[in-house]
């Protein structure tokens, strides 16, 4: 079997930023990535004219810091892309592209691990999971008894509206992808149906800056798990907001106001009916308590900070609440002639034949370091802080663990 002191399991940008901090630890290793190029989540698993949800200068992989004119602006699908790929060439990383591994175990009587691959068996003094929470699009079962007549496609399979077929489209889910597409459909001429979930709202800018701006400065990306109210708030949805045409406010209200019909959650589904969830008021609520939690965060901060600065008001929009719940939908009768599912992904780490997750699959771990010697997780939202996860926070994570490695 060949031997590597370390693999990294992923090569998306925990995987890399780790194999960059132990390149500079001088430590022997190799990246798996089962996608055949660089950069694979952004460049299959977006739609056209997707852009950088978060600021540029948010772009800090190690070595690779933003450094452009345009640190306020978004990065369009495209260029974040070639950033990978320039990353990878840049440090010359150690990346097999085209390798799917299947299992990691511990070797018997020895301290080492056997990495299986779809290629070959390697062995590894030290593992790092960097495969994330985005393994696997979330499609409900029932999905399968809806009929043959509709088009189903995942989030991340949708790449404009001109590649679907025509008529009315329903979008199942409103975090950042949900919403992103419902305003794509709509503003292409696209009657579109919005199942609302408990996702937030956050204003794109608020006295003066982007909110990225002010909920780094105020620490809210630093918070750490204990911060939690509980530990499934881990798996929440992103909020929605957008990064297209230089970034801008998304708020289910206005879809009301242009012509988007919101439903509650889709419970269920048969031929050409769904079910729908009565919680439509409750998760608009939600929306925009957390949109007013994140406004009271900044503003508590600026006061504190004795900064000087004119108050602010946002747009308060209510025209969601008008909207009559609708229990059943009859997607014939509505002219729907696609589904979108943006609920998410799930994820799997049964490829680690070793019991390393807790009940709800995530890993145990203390800032990504395993109770298992040599075996770590990196790549995941809340794995020491919030940010673990984001472009703003996985190289640290990276550093920590890359630095366990080199001193063990």
């Amino acid at each position: 079997m060949q031997h590597f002191n370390t693999i990294i399991i992923g090569g998306g940008q925990a995987g890399l930023a780790t194999s960059y901090y132990l390149q500079q630890h001088q430590i022997e290793h190799i990246v798996f990535e089962q996608a055949e190029q660089a950069g694979n989540a952004w460049r299959n698993s977006r739609w056209d004219s997707f852009s950088l949800l978060t600021p540029n200068w948010t772009l800090q992989m190690p070595g690779a810091e933003y450094q452009g004119d345009d640190p306020d602006g978004f990065l369009p699908r495209d260029e974040i892309v070639a950033y990978f790929e320039n990353y990878v060439k840049k440090f010359n990383l150690p990346v097999q592209y085209g390798v799917t591994v299947m299992a990691v175990e511990s070797l018997e009587n020895s301290s080492k691990y056997q990495v299986t691959t779809d290629r070959d068996v390697y062995q590894a003094d030290h593992v790092v999971v960097a495969t994330g929470l985005f393994q696997s699009p979330k499609r409900p079962a029932f999905a399968e008894n809806l009929s043959s007549r509709i088009t189903q496609l995942h989030s991340s399979a949708y790449r404009n509206p001109q590649s679907l077929p025509e008529g009315a489209v329903l979008v199942v889910g409103s975090a950042q992808s949900g919403c992103q597409i419902t305003e794509e459909l709509y503003e292409s001429g696209r009657k579109v149906y919005l199942c609302v979930g408990s996702a937030g709202r956050a204003p794109r800018r608020y006295r003066g800056r982007d909110v990225f701006d002010w909920l780094k400065q105020a620490g809210f990306f630093d918070r750490t798990v204990d911060k939690l109210p509980s530990p499934k708030a881990k798996f929440s949805g992103n909020p929605h907001l957008s990064g297209k045409d230089g970034g801008h406010t998304i708020n289910l209200h206005q879809f009301v106001l242009d012509g988007v019909q919101l439903l509650g959650r889709i419970t269920g589904g048969e031929n050409h009916k769904v079910m729908l969830a009565g919680d439509l008021h409750e998760s608009l609520a939600k929306a925009d308590k957390f949109e007013a939690d994140i406004i009271k965060i900044i503003d508590d901060f600026i006061a504190k900070n004795g900064m000087d600065l004119p108050i602010e008001s946002l747009l308060d929009l209510r025209d969601g609440y008008a909207v009559e719940i609708i229990r059943e939908l009859d997607l014939d009768s509505e002219g729907i002639s696609t589904i979108i599912w943006a609920q998410g992904y799930a994820f799997d780490f049964s490829l680690v034949k070793l019991p390393v997750t807790d009940n709800d699959g995530y890993p145990i771990q203390q800032c990504g370091v395993t109770n298992y010697p040599g075996l770590y997780f990196v790549g995941m939202p809340w794995l020491s802080k919030y940010k673990s996860g984001l472009l703003v926070g996985v190289g640290e994570d990276a550093a920590y663990v890359a630095s366990q490695i080199a001193s063990s």
